[in-house]
């Protein structure tokens, strides 16, 4: 299939379960999903619904007891940790809550990294740094520190960090739960505009209004799918 016809995220019948006998907890009961290439998605649910599980296995930061997962073409099962960290870092770009920033690295400094540990060269290094700092709107942003950043500009700096590998999805976690209203505001706008270029972006949250802004809902109840609902233009935008 041509990459640019093929899903991006690709499982099926996934399960996953920790501990034995008595203790054991199904965290995943058999869910199949698809995302294709520029699906803007939120996902929904209480805690304890297997969203954040689901999250952890899409990121290939854990991995299902049984099914299959194949993320943009590529079957992930059975890949050893060496292939899988390879994986992560080109083709997913993750956002988190707390920002993950480093304290004492410049927003620059900070985009680049993902760039670096790759090995990309100095100069495209900094042509792809600067295009993602731009696209963010923090060109004039890029030698402040954390510290001397709004939360909404420290998100949009990890946002600028999740993208400038190219990534084939964009995975966010929460991504306006430390954010006040005005700030969260600002970073779903920047994912509006993102989803608007084409990008794939898998969004965990647990709030209505966030979830509004996606193009398609997906909600999670004891490790089922409960409901997987498309929602209109005129919902996705402005909503929040």
């Amino acid at each position: 299939m041509p990459p640019a016809t093929r899903p991006v995220i690709d499982i099926r019948a996934l399960v996953k379960r920790y501990g034995h006998g008595d203790t054991e907890v199904h965290a995943l009961r058999g869910v199949s999903l698809t995302v294709e290439r520029g699906e803007y998605v939120a996902v929904m649910g209480a805690s304890g619904s297997g969203k954040s599980t689901l999250m952890h296995i899409l990121g290939l930061l854990d991995a299902p007891t049984s099914g299959t997962y194949r993320l943009d073409g590529t079957d992930v099962n059975g890949l050893d940790e060496g292939a899988l960290g390879l994986v992560r870092n080109r083709r997913i770009g993750f956002v988190f809550q707390s920002f993950n920033l480093i304290p004492r690295t410049t927003a620059y400094a900070n985009v680049e990294l993902p760039l670096t540990y790759a090995g990309v060269k100095a100069p495209e290094r900094r042509r792809r740094t600067a295009a993602a700092l731009a696209q963010v709107g923090l060109s004039d942003r890029a030698d402040h520190l954390p510290n001397q950043l709004s939360g909404g500009q420290q998100q949009r700096v990890a946002v600028a960090r999740a993208l400038v590998t190219s990534p084939a999805l964009l995975l966010a976690d929460e991504p306006t739960g430390n954010l006040d209203s005005r700030s969260t505001s600002d970073v779903l706008d920047l994912f509006d505009r993102l989803s608007d270029l084409g990008r794939t972006i898998v969004l965990i949250t647990h709030e209505d209004d966030v979830a509004a802004r996606a193009s398609r809902v997906i909600r999670l109840r004891d490790g089922e799918i409960l409901s997987d609902t498309k929602t209109g233009p005129e919902v996705t935008r402005g909503a929040a």
